[in-house]
């Protein structure tokens, strides 16, 4: 009998659980996420409160909304550093639209979305037709949009937050929808945790269930051998651009319908804080691999690590330390559980 014969085909090998399990993105960051909450639930008292677990939720929530398309758009090879920014601009479009045409604050949270998609598209499509690195196109739209959200915010308000718009029609419904609360018990949970929890499992699904998910993974791994093979590698990334677009709208209806008005200067650096999270969650720099359940656990990290701070009573100027020492060791972590999967197969 030949030795072809005696060989089986490896397709039809069936994975074990502990391969399957080393094969995980997010093994790595699972891993790092019980050991930070072990570890706060020892130095703070009161981080395993009710109220405390709700604060933490919330903080990693409104992170998360923005990591969740990063991490698809990191998994396809780019980057995008004005998402930081497009969420304040999303904010400040719906709360000036509105009160400038003293229209339902819906018209102007409507004109916000197709205003901040078309951003999104404006990204996807100069990266695929000039060819330049992401981090060049995005960093030329974080510029714009700084500039532009405060010389329109200074232009129409005179100063450098916007008006209130509380008292206008569609405010209450629409702060129920963007930043109302639930209470389960006696915790007090924000609505922004079911935004995060759809997303995490639209985005999941995409991935790991659809023809777009092996787009995503073939453009991030070699957009050339992608389009060998019948990939549409345009559609595909101005795709995941207008998905962080989306999440950016989403976010800024929050911040809007949260305090009421917005600072023009907000969001600056929120866009390295997404990155990462997504990192941290299991996503490689160079694309091709990563997943969303990651970066939603990257995101609790960070919730855990800002709030577990104050709750331990810490001096909270250790947070960017703890945030970097975190993203170096996951970073490792990640590498590491990788090579261990490579060698598996």
């Amino acid at each position: 009998m030949s030795s072809a014969a005696q060989t089986p085909d490896e397709r039809l090998l069936r994975a074990s659980p502990l391969r399957r399990l080393l094969g995980r993105p997010e093994l790595g960051s699972v891993v790092g996420a019980v050991a930070v909450f072990v570890f706060f639930s020892v130095v703070a008292d009161s981080f395993l409160r009710p109220s405390s677990l709700s604060t933490v939720l919330y903080a990693a929530s409104t992170l998360g909304i923005m990591a969740v398309p990063v991490a698809l758009l990191m998994i396809g090879g780019e980057f995008d550093l004005s998402a930081g920014v497009m969420v304040t601009s999303s904010a400040l479009i719906s709360s000036m639209f509105s009160y400038q045409m003293t229209a339902n604050v819906w018209v102007g949270v409507g004109v916000s979305l197709l205003v901040t998609l078309a951003i999104g598209v404006f990204n996807g499509f100069m990266l695929t037709r000039t060819r330049l690195p992401s981090f060049i196109i995005t960093l030329g739209t974080f510029l714009m949009l700084t500039g532009l959200n405060l010389g329109f915010t200074k232009l129409i308000s005179g100063t450098v937050s916007t008006k209130s718009i509380g008292d206008m029609e569609g405010f209450p419904s629409a702060k129920k929808v963007f930043a109302s609360q639930l209470t389960i018990g006696n915790v007090d949970l924000k609505v922004t945790l079911l935004w995060w929890a759809a997303l995490i499992a639209v985005a999941t699904w995409v991935l790991l269930r659809t023809r777009a998910g092996n787009w995503i993974f073939a453009v991030g791994g070699n957009d050339d051998a992608a389009r060998a093979v019948g990939v549409p590698v345009v559609k595909t990334r101005i795709g995941l651009y207008m998905g962080v677009a989306f999440a950016a709208w989403i976010s800024g209806q929050h911040l809007l319908f949260s305090y009421d008005v917005v600072q023009s200067g907000e969001g600056v650096g929120n866009e390295l804080t997404y990155i990462i999270a997504a990192v941290i969650g299991g996503c490689l720099i160079t694309g091709g691999y990563g997943s969303a359940i990651g970066s939603a656990v990257g995101a609790f990290i960070f919730g855990m690590t800002s709030k577990g701070i104050v709750y331990a009573e810490w001096n909270p100027d250790w947070f960017k330390f703890f945030l970097g020492a975190m993203l170096l060791l996951a970073a490792l972590l990640n590498a590491w559980v990788r090579k261990r999967a490579e060698a598996s197969r």
